[in-house]
């Protein structure tokens, strides 16, 4: 694969002059995250919506992908888990380069959930060209020490659920504090009563944050 592939949904306006990536969690694909932009379309009508498929199938989920391995839900080893970020990492480095010539970087948003945001939060600051703004759901800051080489310091909204069961919701403080030690602008809110999902609450916030980015 030389590129990633996923749905995507054209700006409604058929002006687009933004757009939003949706990366989506382990074990699932783009089309578990591009029904986000029916509710943000209206919106959000000229964003352009798209969501790659992550590059490695999931080998728990032989329907679904992975952007890396994780050892303690399918035994894979810390070796391989590291392996499978750094070729993740490349191959959405690539997509990004790819989508930057129809998008600058100043008019793209991350959208991350679980995996998609740890994905995110890692990729997002070593882009030469700032992207808008990094929205992260139910995930966490994967390489802290990163951010200490950042290149560029988007915005970044961190979104957990304080009953998630599957990522801590503890790793959104943790994340926000190296991100804002690092220099970054972080907002963090946690939607009372979810799990590991996105809420209406959530969406809502992201809404209003992308919009004041591309505003």
């Amino acid at each position: 694969m030389t590129t990633l592939t996923g749905p995507r949904r054209d700006a409604a306006s058929g002006a687009a002059d933004a757009l939003v990536i949706l990366l989506h969690g382990f074990g699932a694909d783009g089309n578990d995250l591009i029904g986000l932009a029916d509710p943000l379309t209206p919106h959000l009508p000229n964003v352009t919506f798209v969501a790659p498929n992550a590059p490695q199938k999931c080998s728990v989920n032989p329907m679904g992908y992975q952007w890396f391995p994780i050892p303690w839900m399918d035994g894979s080893s810390e070796v391989e888990m590291g392996q499978g970020f750094a070729a993740s990492t490349d191959m959405l480095n690539r997509y990004l380069d790819e989508m930057a010539k129809e998008f600058p970087a100043d008019r793209t948003v991350l959208v991350g959930f679980s995996q998609g945001t740890m994905m995110s939060l890692h990729v997002g600051p070593q882009r030469a060209q700032q992207l808008a703004g990094i929205v992260g759901f139910s995930g966490r800051l994967m390489r802290p020490e990163s951010l200490a080489d950042a290149v560029s310091k988007p915005p970044v909204q961190l979104i957990h659920g304080d009953s998630d069961e599957v990522v801590p919701p503890a790793s959104m403080p943790e994340a926000e504090k190296a991100l804002k030690s690092a220099g970054f602008d972080v907002q963090s809110h946690v939607s009372p009563g979810v799990g590991h999902g996105i809420a209406p609450d959530g969406l809502s916030l992201a809404l209003q944050r992308i919009q004041g980015w591309l505003s």
